[in-house]
């Protein structure tokens, strides 16, 4: 058994006899003498073999990287001048005075040492080799402490940690459903939960008061750099408080935890802003607000203007015109200007327009743009003033449908921000509030619920069913530079809210009593006031690391295209199993 690990030896231990376990991280070899530095998840040793104990020595000759050794050797100092004060243990060297090859390796294939251009499949496909460097124990190493300090938080607060069912019903919240087929009830399905949101409300309704879990969730959905298939969430419920009060528990907890955890300071208290201010200013409900970049309306001086790229939108109901300064953006080249026209294009536009302002001074002669001949020169002005643009500086435009010039704007404006050097070295929390109850689908010709079909409205029943479009949620999102990292809100707590909810998204009596009855039965039954908030767990821990995808956080993600190449998941299964579950596979269509 090891004495002590790779990472807690210094010059205190001088003198004493030690057993170490672990990893061949380099392997060197000094005029007959051999340095290993052997590793374990705490860090690193530097043990030596020398010339002088012929056995020991032989199996230091042997060793490579990635062998599994067992060592006992003495503590000593290193000799003057080969002190390494960028370790832990960097002031002392263990002589070996026996040694055992517990496991040898091959070659891994890739270094572990440094894996940045080694390609992700390659890493997913031996992520038991990739766990092992450096970087990812560190990741690893962040998400223990930032789980167990959220859950003592909780723990500490009075809050249950409770687990819910992963076989459940298929419930609509959004995404598709990963569906589980029963041997037992042939022909019925399970399905597994893109989180335990009824549960959670139906443990409230059972007096459990405060709710928490760290819980797997799963979505059958497309995938981004922030989204997987199976992802963990913090999941949040409590009884007897308002969405004030949920807030604050909730800001408290996560500005310790970055304070804790990170020794980072979160400003006290968050900011707060309405979704349609978000909108407004940023065209996100989740923006990032280290970039110093907003838009500015334009509808109503561009509604007149000859030129229908910008007056026909801006006339439209559900239209946009809108323009975006960018400080020292003058700079951009024709290039950079193309390729952001055609990366805009992606979201929907249909192109980028822009002013290059070459001299404030000089008014409309000291601007550039192709777009000048078509808009009046008092218009300009008023675009200038506006923008309040100065000397080499840049304006984009955005006009069309208000979701395109929303989506393609809200990207332009993050690319510009990163791309340009204007994404401020900080961390920018906010809460947007004040969210729609519902979102019209108009291909659908139909009323979606914004967020799901169990947020509480602000308004009454009769205020809701006369204006939906105008109803707002009690909902709640808590972004972090750009990310919404938890999102909640006070829920129904009465029955006939509930029905009235359901029956503006169309959801008929008989189609909520088959797939709802139980909420329905429950909500009779003295269910108290209730809400709250799930965390994304991955996304949280992913900005706390800096890393660019939850991928870097998760011990075992699946790719991008929702696979697992370490275990070739997903697999096909025998006929056997298939005619066990009374299932049988249609023929792939040959196209």
């Amino acid at each position: 058994m090891r004495s002590h690990t790779c990472g807690e030896l210094n010059s205190n231990h001088i003198g004493e006899s030690v057993e170490l376990y672990g990893w061949v991280n380099r392997r060197r070899d000094h005029g007959g003498v051999i340095f290993i530095d052997l590793r374990d998840r705490e860090g690193l040793t530097q043990i030596v073999f020398d010339p002088d104990h012929k056995s020991t020595f032989t199996i230091g000759e042997t060793v490579r990287p990635e062998y599994v050794l067992k060592v006992t050797g003495a503590v000593r100092m290193r000799p003057e001048g080969t002190l390494n004060e960028n370790l832990s243990t960097g002031d002392i060297e263990v002589l070996v005075s026996s040694a055992e090859i517990l496991n040898s390796s091959e070659t891994p294939p890739f270094p572990l040492d440094d894996a940045t251009d080694v390609n992700e499949e390659i890493r997913l496909r031996y992520r038991y080799l990739d766990l092992r460097r450096n970087e990812m124990q560190d990741n690893m190493r962040l998400r223990r402490e930032a789980s167990r300090f959220l859950r003592n938080r909780l723990d500490s607060l009075g809050f249950y940690d409770i687990e819910t069912p992963f076989l459940t019903k298929t419930t609509p919240e959004g995404a598709r459903d990963y569906i589980v087929p029963s041997r037992v009830h042939e022909h019925f399905f399970y399905a597994l939960p893109q989180s335990p949101q009824l549960y959670k409300q139906l443990l409230m309704m059972s007096g459990m008061d405060r709710y928490y879990q760290i819980v797997r969730c799963f979505r059958d959905e497309d995938l981004r750099a922030d989204r997987q298939p199976e992802f963990t969430q913090l999941d949040i419920e409590t009884s007897f408080l308002d969405e004030e009060q949920i807030m604050e528990i909730n800001e408290s907890m996560i500005r310790d935890l970055f304070k804790t955890v990170l020794d980072v300071d979160l400003p006290d208290p968050f900011p707060r802003m309405s979704y349609a201010e978000a909108m407004q200013r940023y065209g996100s409900d989740a923006p990032d607000l280290r970039i110093d970049l907003e838009f500015v309306d334009l509808d109503d001086v561009m509604a007149n203007v000859e030129f229908k790229v910008f007056s026909g939108p801006a006339k439209e109901q559900d239209g946009r015109v809108v323009a975006m300064r960018v400080p020292g953006g003058n700079s951009m080249t024709r290039k950079e200007i193309d390729e952001l026209t055609a990366y805009a294009g992606k979201f929907g536009a249909k192109g980028l327009a822009y002013i290059k302002v070459n001299d404030a001074s000089a008014g409309v002669n000291g601007l550039q743009s192709p777009i000048l001949k078509f808009i009046p020169d008092d218009v300009v002005q008023v675009i200038l003033d506006r923008t309040d643009a100065q000397t080499d500086d840049l304006i984009f435009f955005g006009a069309g449908k208000t979701k395109i010039v929303n989506d393609s704007m809200s990207a332009v404006r993050l690319k510009v921000g990163t791309d340009q050097g204007l994404l401020n070295d900080t961390w920018k929390p906010l809460w947007v509030v004040d969210f729609p109850m519902f979102d019209w689908d108009e291909r659908e010709k139909r009323w979606n619920a914004l967020h799901h079909p169990f947020t509480a409205p602000q308004e009454s029943v009769e205020a809701l069913q006369a204006d939906p479009g105008a109803a707002l949620s009690r909902a709640y999102d808590m972004v972090l530079n750009g990310t919404e990292i938890g999102g909640g809100s006070v829920r129904i707590h009465r029955s006939d809210v509930q029905q009235a909810v359901f029956g503006l998204l169309g959801i008929e009596e008989q189609e909520a009593r088959d797939k709802f009855g139980f909420l329905l039965d429950a909500l009779k039954y003295g269910c108290p006031p209730h809400g709250g908030i799930a965390f994304g767990l991955d996304r949280l821990v992913m900005l706390m690391a800096g890393a660019s995808s939850i991928r870097e956080v998760i011990a075992f993600p699946k790719t991008q295209s929702a696979s697992c190449p370490m275990v070739d998941a997903p697999a096909s299964v025998s006929s056997d199993q298939l005619k066990e579950l009374g299932i049988q596979l249609r023929k792939k269509r040959v196209e």
